[in-house]
């Protein structure tokens, strides 16, 4: 019989048939719970490293279809998005569902701004760090010592708390990231200036010397509203798996946020821009170019900034930023990494190696570029990508607080260590072995 909304399944270890419903084209784990050898089998799990095809939760706020290409916030395709909004609107967007009108528009943007400045303490806690501290590092701790300072964060089920601490992270983590980076340049701190937009009120912390007041380029402020607008959200991605996991537990929204800041430091999610630069800077020129395509596909290292975990096309965020660059290098003066880039692309794109694994350009195979154009230091590139992403982490806890299924985050494990076995003296005990499989090898 077909047209039922159901998997049938035959365990062909004792020959019992299982009907499971099947809802949004997935089926629940907790169903496989009924499909036993016997009484005492506690059920069958679903094993899968690094949630490859699993899904935690259900989300209103991002769709991708990697196949197609496509990106949507809110239903609002990121190409539109990117042309005719900014990034203020686009949180808005995330965070409430809807784009605003004028008057909610104009709301929203006093909240953020009110929000800007940051309490005279933690000035001094990030004055803590080594001089040359990661401003990752930096990111990540100050943002955690945030919830020490808004204790009443704690009201996580209060809805005009949640608002609260959505315009304060929103409106203070520029502020917190152009500091660290100018503790890294051993220059003083620039407060915030409210009468600039949220894009140019950074760029003015970040780069604001002995001028009465910053006036940032429109084009390469721009530029960054844009580049804000394409890392706003991104569906389950690693950093938005850690803040939900650790926002199961209950705890205050800095917590959860410093645990994504955490998550998105790493060199395979927020500094694969980073890693793009260091490739295309030992690349060096387009004509060895070839030379290291021949290499990536030997397994000699990894194209960086190719192929994603759910694009199998190209990157809709990458054709944007391939466009922004230009128009960035038109001020600042062209990046000659872009050329290499171009030709790597080029290469690949026609290489039946590439094409048959699905490897297209990814957001971070550009953005990198541009920013470096802009004079930021690698360092700081997934700092630029922490600062929007925290509209959609804020988005996505508040969606996991008001979710009725969302219990603390608990994964199963397949245990395959040691059977029961019981304590010897340690005078008795023979001298270990050398075993392949030990853990204790690789600690």
């Amino acid at each position: 019989m077909t047209g039922r909304n159901t998997l049938t399944i035959i365990d062909n270890r004792t020959g019992k048939q299982y009907e499971i419903p099947i809802e949004h084209n997935a089926i629940r784990a907790a169903d496989l719970k009924q499909i036993k050898v016997n009484d005492e089998d506690p059920g069958l799990l679903s094993y899968d490293p690094a949630l490859t095809n699993t899904a935690t939760c259900k989300s209103r706020i991002t769709f991708i279809d990697g196949e197609k290409g496509i990106l949507r916030y809110r239903g609002y395709p990121i190409e539109e998005l990117a042309e005719k909004s900014n990034y203020l609107e686009t949180a808005y967007l995330i965070v409430k569902g809807e784009l605003p009108d004028v008057k909610h528009f104009a709301a929203w943007r006093q909240n953020i701004t009110n929000h800007t400045m940051v309490h005279e303490n933690i000035k001094t806690f990030i004055e803590g760090f080594r001089y040359d501290a990661h401003p990752m590092g930096i990111l990540v701790g100050t943002i955690g010592a945030m919830s020490t300072f808004y204790p009443d964060a704690k009201n996580i089920h209060d809805l005009e708390s949640r608002r609260l601490q959505t315009r304060r992270l929103i409106g203070k983590i520029p502020t917190i990231a152009a500091w660290a980076y100018r503790k890294m340049r051993g220059l003083p701190y620039v407060y915030p200036d409210n009468d600039l937009s949220y894009t140019g009120n950074f760029m003015s912390m970040l780069w604001k010397m002995t001028e009465l007041k910053y006036k940032p380029d429109p084009v390469l402020e721009r530029a960054l509203d844009v580049l804000f607008i394409l890392h706003a959200d991104h569906e389950q991605n690693c950093s938005t798996n850690a803040l939900r996991s650790v926002a199961s537990s209950q705890v205050d929204p800095y917590s959860a946020v410093a645990a994504a800041v955490a998550a998105l430091y790493g060199p395979l999610h927020g500094g694969a821009n980073e890693a793009v630069i260091r490739m295309l800077m030992e690349i060096g020129s387009v004509s060895r170019v070839p030379e290291y395509i021949k290499k990536f596909k030997s397994g000699e290292g990894r194209l960086m900034g190719f192929g994603h975990r759910v694009y199998k096309n190209y990157d809709p965020r990458a054709k944007i930023i391939k466009k922004i660059a230009y128009e960035v290098f038109e001020v600042t003066g062209k990046n000659p990494l872009i050329d290499i880039a171009l030709e790597l692309e080029r290469i690949a794109l026609q290489d039946d190696y590439f094409i048959s694994r699905k490897l297209y350009p990814n957001v971070d195979f550009y953005s990198g570029i541009i920013y470096q154009a802009m004079g930021f230091p690698v360092t700081m590139f997934p700092v630029l990508f922490a600062i929007p992403r925290t509209a959609g982490w804020m988005a996505q806890w508040a969606e996991l607080v008001r979710d009725p299924e969302q219990k603390i985050t608990r994964p199963r494990q397949i245990y395959i260590g040691e059977p029961e076995r019981h304590y010897i003296p340690i005078e008795e005990r023979p001298e270990p072995t050398q075993r392949e499989d030990a853990v204790s090898e690789a600690i």
